[in-house]
């Protein structure tokens, strides 16, 4: 007869089977790219299989709680992050966001750009965290896997001021 533990063992790996078989048939492989990680899981139900659930982007961005927050009164202004989301999203999808760092060549360009520019390392893995939602938000509506050479094929088609600093260094 099996002990507890390794029964539960056995349930828990026949759950992450039918999770990575859920990813593959769902969400169309758009996280392929990554599914070393550990957030991969969570961030699954985020997106979810209604692909009409978000209009654009910025939808995912504002109902995660990534996107900022502008307010103005008379001639103050001030920015603030959104306060009524889903915090462990946000905070899944910024800690995600950080684990690309080093494994994406763009990602960590961005990172470091950000820092560059004097902003704190939360705020840059946040910066990010909002640049890759769109990615992944683009890849998850039209069912196509994430693929790092063609985004950078696509930056460099675009001139992006990204790629020229690490040619510049």
């Amino acid at each position: 007869m099996p002990s507890a533990s390794r029964y539960s063992a056995t349930r828990w790996h026949g759950r992450l089977d039918v999770l990575h078989s859920c990813v593959r048939q769902n969400v169309g492989d758009i996280l392929h790219f990554f599914v070393e990680m550990q957030n991969v899981p969570i961030l699954l139900p985020a997106f979810g299989e209604q692909r009409e659930r978000y209009g654009k982007a910025a939808e995912l961005q504002k109902y995660a709680g990534i996107a900022p927050v502008t307010e103005r009164s008379g001639q103050s202004t001030w920015i603030h992050w959104r306060w009524q989301c889903p915090s462990f999203l946000r905070q899944t999808i910024v800690e995600w966001a950080a684990q690309t760092i080093n494994k994406s060549y763009w990602s960590g360009l961005y990172y470091y750009q950000q820092r560059a520019k004097g902003c704190s390392h939360q705020a840059a893995v946040r910066a990010l965290a909002f640049k890759w939602i769109r990615i992944l938000y683009r890849c998850w509506a039209t069912r196509t896997p994430y693929d790092e050479a063609k985004y950078l094929k696509a930056l460099h088609e675009r001139g992006s001021p990204l790629l020229k600093m690490a040619e510049a260094a």
